[in-house]
This record gives structure tokens, C-alpha cells and sequence, in this order.
């Protein structure tokens, strides 16, 4: 087997998610790190914005532009039909021209957030089928599964992973989803996420008097089982956090409000329009450091979104979780913070008011845990690009020693 040349991205890259983005830069710095002679592109959702800021060629996921737009005229979904055909060759052509593909943390074999089958998972489909025809190697590195009951949207998650060359994890829990559903587990991995090997910023020493709080808002709405109740889920949700965000500003408390999507700015806007004071403001983060930066300045964070959480625990401020999905508790309690978990979908201000307050006052204790826990993310991230290297660039003389991960 020859080594790897030419090795493809492949994801929903560059669309105005800073958590897929920040998986993005987490592998090709790994790749531009031990593998400097590799060439590099993208098959993704946002093309452009992935070759201005990350400087590879990339090639638009669909051929259908309007992919993610509902179609309810006849012209609309003949153009929707017609593209998920020339999607096959498309995405064969592109698997064909490279040695590797890797598909970059993200959750990928999970539909926590509404999904429908014939969007990413076809796509996913596609590539993992297409490598293995074609005889290029896939893999699924540090990514998020979760069992899903929908039939075509599981079968189409099964049958891609099981195509795949390569699998790693995110957590236990998204290798135990996929046993579930089938897939033979017993050679995967669980590592951190990939964002985890991430530069993180310098943090300060946090001041003797009470300081900013950052705030990290979703446009959620629940997921592909919540549909019937969305409005309501919403409603709740952006309910609890004004009344949690009002009640710290007149206690005097700083608010930085920050997003993880493009599409989270009409929540911030919400929470603006309602909380009329100087204290609240808003940051327009455009990638994960930014997202670490403003963290690192701030006492605590209270957050909904997986890499808005991620950004906190890895600058070592103390967090509360709005959490949405099983990822979320698994994340934070990997992390030591398992008792800083609030429901997403069942915001009770008082109950939030009183976890922060905890939180708050064992802000030292937890400082420190997150420093221990950090260390120990990033020895078991070395492992997983080793583990990477050995599966994906074979070579007769390896440079690095495998160990398994702790």
C-alpha cells in the first residue's frame, strides 16, 4: 500500500458552523504538522469560505445549490431529484482522485439536531461507498454517533459507517450508538474531540470581584423527535435564558452573549431586544479561538451549543451546560463538570440560577480539575493521530509508537 499524496476533507466545512470549522483546522494542522508533503482539499458545504480561510482548494458538497432550501414547487423538486443522481458520480469523481479522505470530528453518524435522510447522511453515504469501491481509504476521526430511530436516516448512518476504513469516537456513548445499530465496534476508539488539540489562548487569573459572564445561545429547537413540539421547545429555551440573563444584570453582572452558527444571531437579537441594558453585550466570533478568547476573559460561561462548551473546558473557566444531548453530559462529565448540566429543552431559571451560584463558588476547585483534565486530553489526542497515521499512512519505517489511548 502506498503512502497517502493526495487527502480530501469531507463535510458540512465553511458553513457557518464554528464547531465543524474548529474540527477542520484541528486536522489539518495534524496534517500539515506530520504530513507536509500531503496535498490537501475540501468536498464541503461552503467552499469559498473554506478556501479563504483555510487556503485548499474545495468543491461545493451538492450540485443542487438550493439543497437545504424546502421545495415546494414541481421545478424545485426535480432539481432536488435530478441532484441527488449527479451527486453519485460527483462524489465518486471526487473520492477517485485521492489517496485518503478524512472526515473531521462533527456529528456525523447522529441526527440530535432535525435531520432528514436524504440531506447529509445520502452525502455520507456516497463517500463511504465510494471509497470502498474505489479503493480509497475513509475515515471517521473523533466523530459524534447517536442511535437513531428514524429507518432511512439509520440505515444510510449504518451502512457509512461500516464502509468506512477507519472509526474513532468522540466519546463512549457514540460507540456504544453505533454497536446498537449494528456496526462492529471492537477495533474503534474513543477519543477527545478534536478541538481539543486546538491552541488555547492565555488565560488571566480571574479578578476578586464578580466579572463577566458569557452567555453561548443556540437557535434550538429541538431534534428530529421533537418536531411536533418545536415552537414550544424554542420558546422555553429562550424563555429561561432571558430571565437568567436579566436576573445577572440587576445583580450588576457583565453579559457577553456569544454564538456558534450564523443562524444563532436571531436568538441574540431576542435576548437584546429584551434585556435593554449596557451590561449585555454581543461578540461576533468568527472561529473557535475567537470563541476561546472571549471564554478566557470571562468568570464563567453558561452555554448550549457542544464546541461552545468544548471552547470553555479547554480555556479552563468553569461552565453550566444547557445541554441538548447525551454528547453534552458525556462531555462535561468527562471533564469533571458532570453536575453542571441543566436541560436544554426544559429551562427552569430558578434551578439555572442555582447551579451558576454553585458553580460559581467552587470556581477555584474546578479551575484546577479542568487544568488536570486538559493535560489528560491532549496525551490521548497525540495518540489518536498516531493511531491516524498508522491506519491512514502506512509506511516501512513508522516515526511514531502507537499506544492505546488511557
Amino acid at each position: 500500500m502506498k503512502t497517502a499524496t493526495h487527502v480530501g476533507v469531507f463535510g458540512l466545512l465553511g458553513s457557518g458552523n464554528l464547531g465543524n470549522d474548529g474540527s477542520l483546522e484541528a486536522v489539518l494542522g495534524y496534517l500539515r504538522a506530520e504530513h507536509p508533503d500531503t496535498a490537501v482539499d475540501a468536498l464541503c458545504g461552503g467552499p469559498e469560505a473554506v478556501t479563504t480561510r483555510f487556503g485548499i482548494p474545495a468543491t461545493r458538497l451538492h450540485w443542487n445549490r438550493a439543497e437545504y432550501r424546502t421545495a415546494s414547487r414541481a421545478g424545485a423538486i426535480v432539481s432536488k431529484g435530478l441532484g441527488k443522481l449527479v451527486d453519485v458520480f460527483r462524489t465518486a469523481a471526487w473520492v477517485r482522485r485521492h489517496d485518503v479522505v478524512i472526515v473531521p470530528g462533527m456529528g456525523v453518524l447522529e441526527a440530535t439536531l432535525p435531520l432528514r435522510p436524504w440531506g447529509f447522511p445520502y452525502s455520507l453515504f456516497l463517500l463511504c461507498a465510494s471509497g470502498r469501491l474505489l479503493g480509497t481509504r475513509v475515515a471517521l476521526v473523533s466523530v459524534g454517533a447517536a442511535e437513531i430511530r428514524n429507518r432511512p436516516t439509520r440505515a444510510l448512518v449504518r451502512w457509512s459507517a461500516r464502509l468506512a476504513t477507519y472509526r474513532s469516537y468522540r466519546d463512549a456513548q457514540s460507540r456504544d450508538a453505533m454497536r446498537a445499530m449494528g456496526v462492529d465496534t471492537a477495533r474503534d476508539e474513543v477519543y477527545p474531540d478534536l478541538a481539543f488539540s486546538l491552541p488555547t489562548p492565555q488565560t488571566s487569573a480571574p479578578s476578586g470581584s464578580p466579572g463577566t459572564v458569557c452567555v453561548g445561545v443556540m437557535d434550538f429547537h429541538g431534534g428530529n423527535d421533537d418536531r411536533a413540539r418545536a415552537d414550544e421547545i424554542y420558546r422555553r429555551y429562550l424563555d429561561g435564558t432571558i430571565r437568567f440573563v436579566r436576573t445577572l444584570v440587576e445583580e450588576g453582572r457583565p453579559i457577553r452573549l456569544l454564538t456558534g452558527d450564523q443562524c444563532d444571531v436571531a436568538v441574540v437579537d431576542a435576548i437584546l431586544d429584551a434585556v435593554d441594558s449596557p451590561l449585555v453585550t454581543a461578540a461576533e466570533p468568527a472561529s473557535l479561538a475567537d470563541l476561546m478568547k472571549e471564554m478566557a476573559a470571562a468568570d464563567t460561561v453558561v452555554a448550549v451549543r457542544y464546541h461552545n462548551l468544548i471552547c470553555a473546558l479547554k480555556t479552563g473557566t468553569p461552565v453550566l451546560a444547557l445541554s441538548y444531548a447525551a454528547k453534552s453530559d458525556a462531555l462535561m462529565e468527562r471533564m469533571g463538570l458532570g453536575a453542571f448540566c441543566h436541560p436544554a429543552r426544559e429551562v427552569d431559571a430558578d434551578r439555572l440560577l442555582e447551579q451558576f451560584r454553585t458553580l460559581e463558588k467552587r470556581s477555584t476547585e474546578l479551575r484546577q480539575v479542568l487544568t488536570e483534565r486538559n493535560q489528560a486530553a491532549a496525551e490521548q489526542l497525540a495518540d489518536q493521530f498516531a493511531a491516524l497515521t498508522a491506519a491512514l499512512f502506512p509506511t516501512t519505517d513508522h516515526p511514531h509508537t502507537l499506544r492505546k489511548a488511557r
